[in-house]
């Protein structure tokens, strides 16, 4: 689970709630059937004009890494390329061919087979890296629809906001009526900029930032497999994908020791 995430949306609505307690508008004023129909909505309705069926249908299932980010694991899958290097030099590469049930992500299991199949170093580069960038602007695609909705939702408000206050200026006979109607009024603001800034804009820009680390990472396994196919040595290769990610800086084992 991503704590960060659950965190941040915890804060974004003890932000709302406790800011308009404090304020006096109390949760009441946070409540408004109306604004909901025509923020959020009509959020989604723009949303599902202006993106296709299959970009949307994407990006609704990545929501989940919001919260269950995908295992990335670089480390480890250094490890697991330097492994196979090794076993490539001892064996051949058809001494890889039992290894590749156990790769769960498809794409790297894809490039173990091409490689086991014998293909030409460049050939698995060549249609890697193709599959790379087409999955990495798929997926790019279907980050920046959260990222629409936190354009439209901003305006639909302004929209609420209106219309509430038409409804207010046709009641200005019943003064009774005009205070309650401009604080509902506002309400549709309220939540077009709130859902805009706290949810759709972060979310947006969170799923572009693990679809860039995903497709480092993959790029880091195209050039460790080409490395195999080449016969690099394991160590060689494993110097190589270290350098596609920040290591953690090692603990100073000396601390603590006294000078000479």
């Amino acid at each position: 689970m991503d704590f960060m995430t659950i965190a941040g949306v915890v804060l974004a609505f003890v932000a709302i709630i406790v800011g308009s307690i404090l304020k006096g508008a109390g949760l009441k004023g946070l409540v408004g059937g109306a604004a909901f129909m025509i923020v959020i909505v009509g959020t989604l309705a723009a949303v599902l004009v202006q993106t296709p069926k299959p970009v949307f249908m994407r990006a609704m299932k990545m929501f989940g890494w919001l919260f269950k980010p995908p295992r990335l694991e670089p480390e480890a899958q250094v490890a697991r390329v330097v492994e196979w290097s090794r076993i490539a030099r001892k064996d051949g590469l058809m001494g890889l061919e039992a290894r590749i049930d156990d790769v769960e992500d498809s794409f790297v299991q894809k490039g173990l087979q091409l490689l086991v199949d014998g293909g030409e170093p460049e050939s698995i580069r060549n249609v890697l890296e193709v599959e790379l960038e087409t999955a990495e602007e798929h997926d790019t695609a279907a980050a920046k629809v959260f990222e629409a909705m936190g354009v439209y939702a901003p305006t639909l408000g302004i929209v609420g906001a209106v219309l509430g206050l038409m409804a207010v200026m046709a009641n200005l006979a019943d003064p009774s009526k005009l205070g309650h109607g401009i604080a509902a009024a506002f309400t549709a603001t309220i939540y077009g900029i709130a859902s805009a800034n706290l949810f759709f804009l972060p979310f947006g820009n969170k799923l572009k930032h693990l679809v860039k680390e995903q497709a480092k990472i993959r790029a880091m396994m195209i050039e460790g497999l080409v490395s195999i196919a080449q016969g690099d040595n394991p160590r060689n290769i494993e110097t190589r994908l270290q350098g596609y990610f920040v290591q953690e800086p090692a603990k100073d084992k000396a601390k603590g020791k006294g000078k000479n």
